[in-house]
This record gives C-alpha cells, structure tokens and sequence, in this order.
C-alpha cells in the first residue's frame, strides 16, 4: 500500500480519481486542493470518512503549504491541480500562469527534494494545438498551444520534461481528450447545455458548432491513469483518448434529443477567440503498451451522463447558485481532515 498525494482532488476529474482509488485500490490518499471556483467536496462526501482518505485544503504555487503536505509522507503524486476553463482563461491568463506553470514547478521541486517514487502530470490534449481535416494528434506532435489556457499547460509540460532530463526525475505526462461524466462544472458544454435546456433556456453553441473534440468518459480517463501510475515508464508521454470525435453541435443536439427537447433552444453566438477546429488522440501507445482501451462508446456514455444529470439536479444547482461552497465550512469547519 501506497500514499498517493492527488493534487486538485475536489476537482471533476480529480474526485473521479479519488473516488476510484477509494474503491478498487488499497492506497492511502492525500486530497490536497486549494477549493477555487471548480473545487467541490460535494464530490467527495461518500468517501471523506474512509479512514485510507484525508483532506487538505492547500495551494500548490505555495512552497509552504505544498512542503507541509508532503510531511504526510507520500511515495506518488498525481496532479490535477490547475486552472482549465479556455473562457476564463482568454478574459484573463494571469491565474492560469500562476496555478498551471508555477505551480506545477513549486510541486516538481519538493516532490524531488522528498525522493517521491513517481510524479503523473495529467494534461490536455490542446497543448498540441488544432488539427484539419485529417489526422490525429500523437505523442510525437509538436506542441503548438492556440489560447492562455492550453498555453500554461504546455509551460507546465515541458517542466516536468525538463526535471526528467536533467535531474532524472520520474515524471510522466499524460495528455486526455475531453472529459464527460459525473460532477463536471456547469461551465463545461456537456453540463451547461443539460442544465439550460432542462430550466429551458437557450443553449448558447460558439460559431457554427462544426468545432471537433474527441470524447472519452471520465472513469475511462481514469482507468487510464490508474495503468499509468502503476506501468508507465519514467519520462514518458502517454496519449488518452476515446476514439469519439463528433461535432459540438451534434453532442447539443443529441442532448435535446434524450432530453425530448426542441432544437429552437439553440442559439449560436459569436465564435471563441482562437477557438481551435478539431482535436483527435492517437492512443495506440497506452493501447499498446499498457493494454488500456475506453470501454465506453459516447452515445451510451452520454445517455449515462445525462440521466446523472436529470437524478442529481440539486447538485449542479447548488454549483450554479454557488451554495457548494458551503459544504467545506459546513463539513469541515474551516479546518481539514
């Protein structure tokens, strides 16, 4: 049994994560998360008293509280952390320099100086920038980021390349397609347009919707990064995808359609400044080395993604009003566990 340190844990994928060691592992977790906007330890409640859990409400871009984690002893560091929202990031880049670049070095520096046995940075597939027509992106492609965001993830990136090569230091990166599932952030397309168009309101789609993204579950994600953890290889990339490319405005549309929705709820609105055309992972390598495949195909997952929607509706409405944030004064009363 191992202690695993899980940055940014409170987060969509990052409590996915968690929930999933809890459940199908013996490891001891550390969730260490600095609870901004996407934080929620709603997500967390049917593990937080699991004796193998603890939280700690810290941030990573201070040395301080991310030395004060690392007393708890972890041998593994997995890092969510980080500032994702593209918008957000294009009104304002300065958080996302902060959380994603000097942060991540901030916690490459003790996870050295504390001799851990393995670091998995988990990145995005938007550090490769966009693609036409045709092909996929692999762990050869050149790094080429298109807005703020994706920008501060390639920073973050090479960081741990470089600790690689020149302390020899045993990171691995791993860059994922986009992410549906449970307790994804409302701002997020797949949960937005399922909570506007069950308040029937409109459904705003950027341009003409032709945009392309590749589609994976967030337990397959998971999955995935469980076999990395375990047997990838130190100073390595690893590409995660779920062999679902569609349309952003099929994925609107076929969300109105299990829904029972009309279509007149859309409404296309200016374009995102830089808004790339088209992502697709080649995820032969981890297909091939670590014998990882998605075992959900995106019609079924949606249909999934959205009857959690429809049967958890007091969550993501207390996410919009913002009454989430209560739960850790509630739960914890200021302090951690």
């Amino acid at each position: 049994m191992s202690k695993i340190l899980v940055t940014g844990g409170a987060g969509f994928i990052g409590s996915n994560f968690v929930r999933l060691l809890i459940a199908q592992t013996d490891h001891e977790v550390l969730n260490f998360d600095a609870l901004t906007y996407a934080g929620n330890l709603e997500n967390l409640a049917e593990v937080e008293q699991d004796p193998r859990y603890a939280f700690i409400k810290g941030d990573i871009t201070n040395r301080d509280e991310v030395e004060a984690v690392f007393e708890h002893g972890p041998s593994l560091v997995v890092h969510f952390a980080a500032e994702s929202h593209v918008d957000r990031s294009v009104m304002d880049a300065g958080a996302f320099v902060l959380t994603n670049v000097l942060g991540t070095q901030v916690l490459i520096d003790v996870a050295r100086a504390k001799g851990v046995q393995r670091f998995l940075h988990v990145s995005t597939d938007e550090v490769y920038g966009s693609l036409g027509a045709s092909g996929k992106f692999s762990e050869t492609t050149p790094l080429q980021p298109n807005s703020p965001y994706s920008a501060s993830k390639t920073g973050s990136d090479l960081l741990v390349r470089a600790a690689c090569h020149t302390h020899g230091f045993p990171g691995i990166i791993t860059r994922c397609s986009n992410n549906y599932g449970p307790y994804q952030f409302p701002e997020k397309l797949i949960p937005l347009m399922i909570a506007n168009a069950l308040e029937g309101k409109s459904l705003p789609v950027y341009g003409d919707g032709r945009n392309v993204r590749d589609w994976i579950y967030v337990g397959d994600h998971c999955r995935a990064l469980l076999e990395v953890l375990a047997r990838g290889r130190d100073g390595e990339v690893y590409n995660i995808g779920g062999n679902e490319e569609r349309e952003n405005i099929w994925v609107v549309r076929s969300i109105l359609e299990i829904l029972g929705r009309d279509e007149s709820l859309i409404e296309f609105v200016r374009d995102r400044p830089g808004h790339d055309l088209r992502y697709a992972i080649d995820a032969s390598k981890i297909a091939s080395e670590l014998e990882w495949n998605p075992a959900h195909d995106f019609a079924a997952g949606l249909r999934e993604t959205v009857q959690w929607y429809l049967t958890h509706q007091d969550w993501w409405q207390r996410v919009r009003s913002g009454s989430y944030r209560d739960y850790y004064q509630r739960q914890y009363g200021g302090g951690q566990r």
